[in-house]
């Protein structure tokens, strides 16, 4: 019997003030899903650090981590190395500068919505398991949705 594998992956909810708006950022994964920037930690890596760097690459935003919102986990079949033990923490992340360029070879696109319209889309095209990591997260920036 072998191990089962473990992966840590880290991304965040990224936001930004314009005009007075808040805008949060959900990225449109590869396979169709609303979905949040996140990747796999490299080696070397504090976790913090992997959900900045995972940000920037898959959306061309350079953020600062404002808050930890949560950690979900879960076990999928990986078809080399069967049951992998996944963990993918989430921050609340400040977006500081750069403009919005889709790493086309992760994701499919990459755009900042309203808080209203990124739930409306989290709840019809995204994963159920982020449904809780953009509700705390949005809770944390004083906007209650349900």
């Amino acid at each position: 019997m072998t191990a089962v594998k473990k992966e840590i992956s880290a991304g965040g909810v990224v936001y930004r003030h314009v005009d007075g708006k808040l805008e949060i950022q959900l990225i449109t994964d590869r396979y169709g899903k609303m979905s949040l920037a996140k990747g796999k930690m490299e080696a070397g890596e504090t976790i913090e650090e992997t959900a900045l760097r995972e940000i920037l690459e898959e959306t061309g935003v350079t953020g600062k981590i404002i808050n930890q919102v949560d950690m979900i986990a879960y076990t999928y079949e990986h078809p080399d190395y069967g049951q992998v033990d996944k963990e993918v923490h989430y921050y609340l992340v400040e977006a500081l500068s750069g403009e919005l360029q889709a790493q086309v070879e992760e994701i499919k696109g990459v755009d900042w919505y309203s808080p209203e319209q990124a739930w409306s889309l989290q709840r019809s095209g995204g994963y159920d398991n982020n449904d809780i990591i953009l509700q705390k997260a949005l809770s944390q920036l004083d906007i209650h949705v349900s």
